[in-house]
């Protein structure tokens, strides 16, 4: 792995991805979701992800990854929904390069695709279980829409959250 120390040398780029990027988006995804393995009730599909759902995720949508020095160290994947909406998902960032403005970027990047195709807004899902995420997803503009519940649960155990009103560029 890469020196995750910030320096002018290994700066940040943003790029679609492409079906060549399937295995790298696999392994990062793994890495940044390991930590919830445990945790999270009902557990997350991030765990059973292959490179074969990940392809399919790709191909349904899109995707949108951060390099440092032609290194993959975050992603997340986008597509339009019915209602016009952009949505995001598996937001990942691998461990060592958190806390950098990674996962910022990305979302941002995102946004400004949706307010270049004139979308209605961008939305996400994030559990009621994290709401550390809840709350950096809210400092950036994001609001609760609605209260979600897993099949086989009777209390809501995710939301999905919208920011609405994106201008081209965003």
């Amino acid at each position: 792995m890469e020196d995750p120390k910030p320096n002018k040398r290994n700066e940040m780029a943003l790029r679609d991805a492409t079906d060549r990027d399937v295995p790298a988006l696999l392994e990062v995804l793994l890495a940044a979701f390991l930590e919830y393995q445990q945790v999270l009730e009902p557990p997350s599909a991030s765990h059973t992800e292959t490179l074969e759902t990940v392809g399919r995720r790709l191909g349904r949508g899109r995707a949108v990854v951060a390099e440092i020095q032609n290194q993959i160290v975050g992603f997340a994947f986008y597509e339009v929904q019915n209602d016009g909406l952009f949505y995001f998902s598996r937001l990942s960032v691998l461990p060592a390069f958190r806390r950098r403005g990674i996962g910022l970027a990305l979302v941002k990047y995102i946004e400004s695709r949706a307010g270049e195709s004139n979308a209605p807004g961008v939305r996400l899902g994030a559990r009621l279980q994290l709401p550390h995420l809840i709350v950096r997803y809210e400092k950036m503009g994001y609001r609760i829409a609605k209260y979600m519940t897993h099949d086989g649960y009777t209390q809501p155990t995710y939301v999905y959250m919208e920011k609405i009103g994106l201008r081209p560029g965003a």
